[in-house]
C-alpha cells in the first residue's frame, strides 16, 4: 500500500520519490497541447503504486496517455483535470503499474512452433515423457514425423536418452525432439537411418554423436550441429505455421507484460511472418531481430544480413542485429571453457567460430552498422567474444552498436569490467541463477567449486556499471519475467522460500532486476528514448500488477500477476479482473 509522508514524498517498501516533482515536470514537459485542460487525455490511471524508473527511479500515483504518448505522470489530484468524458479511466486500486518489459534474448516464433508440437518441458521423469510421446503419436497417425521438444538433460543417464527408448514406442516413423536447451537432439532409429548416420559416421565439425564406449553405436542423442544431420529431414514449416507460430507467442508475451523483444536467432521466414503480422496490425511487440549467421560463411553473408535488413525493416520490426555462436553448453561439455572440465586432461569444449573467423566476422558487421548479439556461456567463448569486439571497436571507432553478450553462464573475473570498459551489454538469463539439477548434476561436477563461484556472476557484472540487460531464451526457460527477477534476487528456486542463497554474493536487487527487464531492455532494443520508463513523452508501454513488487517478500514476486498491458496506448492484454 501506499503512503505519503510529511514532505509530499511516496514510500512503498523503503522506496521514496518526489511525485510533487513529477507533477511539476509534467507540466513543464508536456507539450502545449498536453497542458490545456481542454484536451483531456484517452487514457488515464490513478489510485495506484507508480514506479516510473526514470533516472531518479521516482514514484507517482497517476499517468494520463494521449495519443499512445505519456503526456502527465504526477499525483491523483493534479491529473483530474485531464479526465474527460470520453476518457478510459482504470482505477489502480493501489496495483502497482510499471514500464511495459522487455525481453532482450527469446525465440518467439521457435517457441511458438514448439507449443503446437509434442511439448516435454514440464515432465519430471522417464515415465512421464515416453507416456506423453506415446500419447502423441498415437493423437496423430497423419504425421510422418513425431517431433517434439523440451526434455530435459537431468532426466537421462549422462544427459543422454537413447534410441532404445524410442524406438519401443514409436517403431515405424523417425521421432526427433529437441532438448529444452537446444543444443541436443534424442532421435530413434529410424530417424538415424534416414539420416544415414551410422557407426562410423564422423562427427560433423562443431557437432557430436553420442557413441556407445563399448560398441561404438549412435546411442540417439545429437549434440550442437550434430542435430543438423536430422533436423534437415524434418517437414519444412509454412508462412501460415510461422504466422500461427508469431500469435501464440505474442498472446503469452504480452499476458506476461512483455511488449519488446528481442529474437536472437531469426532467418528470413521468421523475419516475413514478423512482417506479415505487422501489416496486418495485428504484431502487439516491438521486435529487434538478431539474424542468423553461419561460421563457415564468413563474410560472404553480409550482403544477405544486408539485403534482409532492407526489405523487412518497419516501425516494429528491426532486423539489426546479427547473432554469433561462440559455443554450446556446459552440461554437454560443448561450451568453451578456458581450462579443461573435470576429469578430462584436454578438453576445454570447443568454439563454435574460430578466433580469426569470430574477429573478422565481428568487425565486418560492426562497420557495417549490425548490433553483434552473441551466445556465449564458457569463459573462453566470452574471452574471445569481448576480445573481437575490443578489435573491432579499435578498428571501426566507436558507433554505439551496442554490442550483447548472452547467457554469461562462467564469466571469468579478470573479465567482468571489460563489459563496461567496452560498452558491451550483459544479456543474462536469471531464471537460470539457482541450483537445479542442471548446476548441480550437470555444471558444478564438471567445474569445481573454484570455477562455480562465478557462475551467473550477475551482481559482479552490475557493479561495475555496465549495461545489464535481462531475457528468458524462451522456449528454453519460462518467458515470465517476474520469476526470474526473483530468482536473481533470491538466488533460490522460484517457489523456494526458505534456505541459503546460491552463490549469495551475486544476488541482485529488485530495482536492478525491474531495470533490467525495462529501461535497460530498451536500451539494448535501442528504444530508451520511447520506452522503458514511465516519462513524459515516451510511448505509454506499460504494465500494471496486482501486487506492488517493493511491498511484498523477494519470494512472493512469482506469485504476482499482470492484470493489464498496453503498447503505445493500446490495450494488448486485459486480465478479466480489470474488465471496466
Amino acid at each position: 500500500m501506499i503512503q505519503w509522508g510529511k514532505s509530499g514524498g511516496m514510500s512503498a517498501g523503503g522506496i521514496r520519490g518526489t511525485p510533487v516533482l513529477l507533477t511539476l515536470a509534467a507540466v513543464l514537459l508536456c507539450p502545449p497541447e498536453s497542458r490545456d485542460v481542454n484536451l483531456p487525455a484517452d487514457l488515464v490511471f490513478h489510485h495506484g503504486a507508480v514506479y516510473t524508473v526514470d533516472a531518479a527511479r521516482s514514484w507517482a500515483e497517476a499517468v494520463a496517455v494521449r495519443n499512445g504518448r505519456i503526456v502527465f505522470v504526477g499525483t491523483d489530484a493534479a491529473v483530474a483535470p485531464l479526465i474527460g468524458q470520453h476518457t478510459r479511466v482504470v482505477d489502480l486500486q493501489g496495483h502497482m503499474l510499471l514500464p511495459g518489459f522487455h525481453d532482450s534474448h527469446v525465440h518467439p516464433i521457435s517457441g511458438g512452433i514448439e507449443l503446437g508440437e509434442c511439448t516435454l518441458t514440464d515432465l519430471t521423469t522417464e515415465a512421464q515423457i515416453l507416456d506423453t510421446i506415446r500419447a502423441y503419436a498415437a493423437r496423430h497417425p497423419e504425421e510422418r514425423w513425431i517431433v517434439g521438444n523440451g526434455w530435459q538433460l537431468p532426466i537421462f543417464p549422462n544427459a543422454s536418452p537413447s534410441r532404445q527408448l524410442l524406438d519401443q514406442i514409436i517403431p515405424d516413423r523417425p521421432a526427433y525432439f529437441a532438448s529444452a536447451d537446444g543444443h541436443s537432439a534424442w532421435v530413434n532409429s529410424r530417424a538415424l537411418a534416414l539420416a544415414g548416420i551410422t557407426d562410423s559416421t564422423e562427427d560433423p565439425p562443431g557437432g557430436r554423436i553420442e557413441r556407445d564406449p563399448n560398441t561404438g553405436e549412435a546411442t540417439g542423442t545429437l549434440r550442437e550441429a550434430a542435430t543438423g544431420l536430422v533436423e534437415r529431414l524434418l517437414p519444412e514449416h509454412t508462412s501460415a505455421d510461422y504466422e500461427a507460430a508469431l500469435r501464440r507467442a505474442l498472446g503469452l508475451a504480452n499476458r506476461l507484460g512483455i511488449i519488446g523483444m528481442i529474437d536472437a536467432d531469426a532467418d528470413e521466414p521468421k523475419l516475413a511472418a514478423y512482417q506479415a503480422m505487422d501489416r496486418a496490425g495485428r504484431l502487439t511487440a516491438r521486435i529487434v531481430a538478431a539474424m542468423h549467421t553461419e561460421a563457415h560463411e564468413g563474410l560472404g553473408q553480409l550482403s544477405r544480413l544486408e539485403a534482409w535488413r532492407a526489405k523487412y525493416s518497419s516501425v516494429n520490426v528491426r532486423p539489426v542485429a546479427a547473432k554469433i555462436f561462440a559455443d554450446g553448453v556446459i552440461e554437454a561439455r560443448t561450451a568453451a571453457l578456458l581450462e579443461p572440465y573435470l576429469g578430462t586432461s584436454h578438453d576445454r569444449g570447443e568454439l563454435g567460430v574460430q578466433k580469426d573467423t569470430l574477429e573478422a566476422l565481428v568487425a565486418a558487421l560492426d562497420r557495417d552498422g549490425f548490433q553483434i548479439h552473441v551466445h556465449a556461456i564458457g569463459d573462453w567463448a566470452i574471452r574471445e567474444t569481448l576480445d573481437a569486439i575490443e578489435k573491432a571497436r579499435a578498428a571501426n571507432g566507436h558507433h554505439d552498436n551496442r554490442p550483447i553478450i548472452a547467457h554469461l553462464e562462467l564469466i571469468d573475473p579478470a573479465d567482468i569490467p571489460r563489459f563496461r570498459a567496452l560498452g558491451v551489454i550483459a544479456s543474462f538469463q536469471p531464471l537460470w541463477a539457482y541450483p537445479d539439477e542442471y548446476i548441480t548434476e550437470l555444471t558444478e561436477p564438471k567445474l569445481g567449486p573454484a570455477r562455480s563461484r562465478w557462475l551467473y556472476p550477475i551482481e559482479s557484472v552490475l557493479r561495475t556499471g555496465a549495461i545489464v540487460a535481462a531475457g528468458s531464451d524462451w522456449s528454453v526457460s519460462s518467458l515470465d519475467p517476474l520469476q526470474a527477477m526473483q530468482v536473481a534476487i533470491t538466488r533460490r528456486a522460484p517457489d523456494s522460500t526458505a534456505g541459503p542463497a546460491w552463490i549469495p554474493e551475486e544476488r541482485a536487487t529488485l530495482a536492478e532486476m525491474i531495470a533490467a527487464y525495462t529501461i535497460e531492455g530498451a536500451w539494448a532494443s535501442r528504444a530508451e528514448k520511447i520506452s522503458g520508463s514511465i516519462e513524459v513523452g515516451k510511448d505509454a508501454d506499460l504494465v500494471v500488477l496486482d501486487q506492488n513488487l517493493f511491498a511484498i517478500p523477494p519470494e512472493q514476486i512469482h506469485t504476482a500477476r499482470v492484470l493489464l498491458t498496453f503498447l503505445r496506448g493500446r490495450e494488448v492484454y486485459g486480465d478479466d479482473r480489470m474488465k471496466d
